[in-house]
Parts: C-alpha cells; structure tokens; sequence
C-alpha cells in the first residue's frame, strides 16, 4: 500500500444463503488504490462485482474482512454511522438513472446537494456537465446520455471522495458511452475524487489508473496501467 493509499480491502468475504444453498460471492477480495485513481473492476456477470459495490458502498455487511475508507473502517460502523458515511464520503451511479420524473435536472441533483456539509456549487457543475441549457428540463425531455450526466451531477454534487459507477454506460450507445467516459475522466480531473467504475466492457480498461478483474469472487488480475489511453481514443 503506497502513502497515498486511500481505499483498501483486505480478505474481504460474503456469502448467501445457508447449508447447502450456501453461495460464496466473494472469497477473500484483497486490494488497494490511492487517492484519485480510476479503478475499472471487470468480471463477468456472476463474479461478485455488483456485491463488492454494495459492501464498499456500505449496502450491506461484509461476512468478514476489512473495507478501509478515507481513515474509516466501515465494517466496525453502526447502521447510523454508516448512513453518515454514504452521505460523507459518497457518490454512487447506476445502469438506470433513477432520476425523479417529476423534477426537473436541476432539482434532481439539487436534491442530493442538501445531504452534503460542503456541496459544490450548482451553476458550475452544472456548466461543466454540458447540462445548463437543459436545467429546466424533465427527465423525459432529454436523451438518455443526459439523463445520465445528471444521475453523474447527483452523485458529484455531495462532493464525495469515491464515486462508485455500477454499469455507467449499459444502457447507452457508443458514442454516447464514449461521451460518458469522457465525462468521467473530466469529473477525476476537475474534483480529484477516486472513482470506481464496474463494466463487462473490457475495453473501458485501457482509460484508467488501476485494473481489477474478478472470477468466482476472488481477485485474479490486479495491475496498474502503464499506458493510459484517453476515453475518446477507446475502441469496442
């Protein structure tokens, strides 16, 4: 673990179900990343990605190991302290927006920006996510891209240290997944927030800092990348 460490698991596990029907999702998961890498988890789908989201997102309780967030140990927080932390620390976005149809972009995001202490300011995030002109626009207004880079605003305006991106572009086209992508090597850029994006798209690999790869919940490559190629220059 380097000095910059800022996330680390270490022989993580979780199970469901019990006797028999027992099911081993995640086998002693051990990792680390520094203060604003972007981490791409690939796996396929079974590898346990979705329930390794959940437990460092705070979802759900780990069987045994450890997640160590930004100087917290999560797994020795109570239920309140962990929905602080969710709030705190932060920022998740999903394959499905789960924007609230009856409110307008702005409003979307500004919802989240009341769970923050220290939100960024609404007008510049908006600007930097190509979203002003459609502020005042409903969801169902606007592309499916869009809607997306508002489910990204939602997330960023609470100003968290990790953004956690589960499938962020599965439901989107090419070009506009390239366009997301490119959103989120800005988003590192700009507010040095570690981000962790989960994907069966092995080509998403080649943008970021550090490469996981899961198989039957256990860890078999983790490398970082020597050659990082910027979002729009990816091919799939």
């Amino acid at each position: 673990m380097s000095d910059n460490a800022y996330f680390s698991v270490s022989d993580l596990r979780k199970s469901y179900g019990e006797g028999e029907a027992r099911l081993e999702v995640l086998r002693g998961i051990t990792a680390t990343l520094d203060k604003g890498e972007i981490c791409v988890l690939l796996g396929p789908s079974g590898s346990g990605k979705s329930t390794f989201l959940n437990l460092v997102g705070g979802l759900e309780p780990a069987d045994g190991g450890s997640i160590r967030i930004g100087g917290q140990e999560l797994t020795t927080l109570s239920d309140k302290e962990l929905v602080e932390y969710r709030r705190r620390e932060l920022g998740f976005v999903f394959q499905f927006y789960n924007l609230v149809g009856d409110l307008t972009v702005q409003e979307n995001i500004e919802v989240c920006e009341y769970l923050s202490d220290n939100p960024l300011p609404i007008e510049p995030l908006l600007k930097s996510l190509g979203l002003w002109d459609h502020r005042k626009k409903f969801p169902h207004q606007i592309s499916g891209g869009q809607q997306q880079r508002c489910a990204i605003g939602r997330a960023l305006v609470k100003n968290p240290g990790l953004l956690l991106c589960d499938e962020p572009t599965g439901a989107l086209d090419y070009n506009t997944s390239k366009e997301i992508l490119e959103l989120m090597e800005q988003v590192n850029r700009d507010y040095a927030c570690t981000i962790i994006i989960v994907t069966h798209n092995d080509a998403i690999k080649h943008m970021a800092h550090r490469i996981l790869r899961l198989r039957d919940g256990q860890i078999i490559e983790d490398v970082r990348n020597e050659r990082i190629l910027p979002a729009r220059e990816l091919e799939w």
